[in-house]
């Protein structure tokens, strides 16, 4: 019944901005593309935090008009120095929908490495501001904190990968020597186009949007690609998707092995787009 339910929506909407595009393109563009960027779940309570999230060192950054929320778990070394550039930092990016809890099962991996690990709140998720969504946005709340942090390894999970993708591509940060990719998208266009068939949007709409990312961005819909930006990473990579991820399908994760020189590219099968596996967790620390 909720599958029903889900698709007369989607249609609904769907119907409506295509017969808005004939009175106001404009508009109807500029509603899809709100539909698109803004997350529907994801954020956090100050006063209800899950216990992953508490008694830790909480930082808040700003960029442009809009606060984000870090958390952070100090290493057992070098504690009152840790903003320091030789201090190992690792960074917890998070995906669409979802918010830094999702590293709980991971942390308790991590945490006996003795580095400093820090978690972020995307744009419009957890603690963060905003109601805004996209790879650019988290990229430049990626900078902002690493400009001040300068982690070495940074661990990335689904559409927070791609704005580790789009990061890398944009500031070259040579600080950060590992990267772990989780179920991470590569096209842009894939993106947009399962949106805009899942709302069944006509042409009219699709053109404009494509028009709109461009203008926005500064990069054609085609060459908005993780695996593009790839091809010139130096980093190491350690890459892993699953067979059975329905979210975002496992061509993405195989176009990332393919162009990133130095990557090590695993292969899982059952655990979907989650990626929530021991025996794959103590595989990243080895890598770490």
């Amino acid at each position: 019944m909720k599958k029903i339910q889900y698709y007369i929506l989607t249609k609904s909407i769907g119907l409506y901005l295509n017969v808005l595009s004939y009175i106001n393109l404009d508009a109807a563009k500029n509603k899809a593309y709100q539909l698109f960027s803004k997350p529907r779940k994801g954020k956090l309570k100050k006063e209800k935090l899950p216990k992953t999230l508490q008694n830790v060192t909480y930082e808040t950054f700003e960029f442009q008009t809009e606060k984000f929320q870090t958390y952070i778990w100090n290493g057992t070394r070098g504690e009152a120095k840790r903003s320091e550039a030789n201090e190992e930092v690792i960074l917890l990016v998070h995906g669409w929908e979802s918010n830094a809890s999702r590293w709980k099962k991971l942390l308790d991996h991590l945490k006996p490495l003795g580095k400093t690990i820090i978690a972020i709140d995307g744009p419009g998720h957890g603690l963060s501001e905003g109601k805004e969504f996209n790879a650019p946005k988290y990229a430049e709340y990626i900078n902002v904190l690493s400009q001040k942090y300068q982690p070495q390894t940074v661990i990335a999970h689904s559409v927070g990968g791609a704005a580790v993708a789009y990061y890398l591509n944009k500031y070259k940060n040579p600080n950060i020597e590992k990267v772990v990719l989780l179920g991470a998208p590569s096209d842009f266009k894939i993106l947009s186009d399962n949106f805009i068939n899942l709302l069944s949007l006509n042409n009219k709409i699709k053109t404009q949007l494509e028009i709109f990312y461009f203008q926005k961005f500064n990069i054609q819909i085609d060459d908005f690609a993780g695996h593009k930006f790839a091809k010139n990473f130096t980093q190491k990579a350690f890459i892993a998707h699953d067979t059975n991820d329905k979210v975002v399908l496992i061509d993405e994760g195989r176009k990332y092995a393919k162009e990133w020189k130095n990557a090590i590219f695993i292969e899982t099968n059952g655990l979907g787009h989650s990626m929530h596996d021991p025996d794959l967790y103590q595989k990243i620390i080895d890598f770490i």
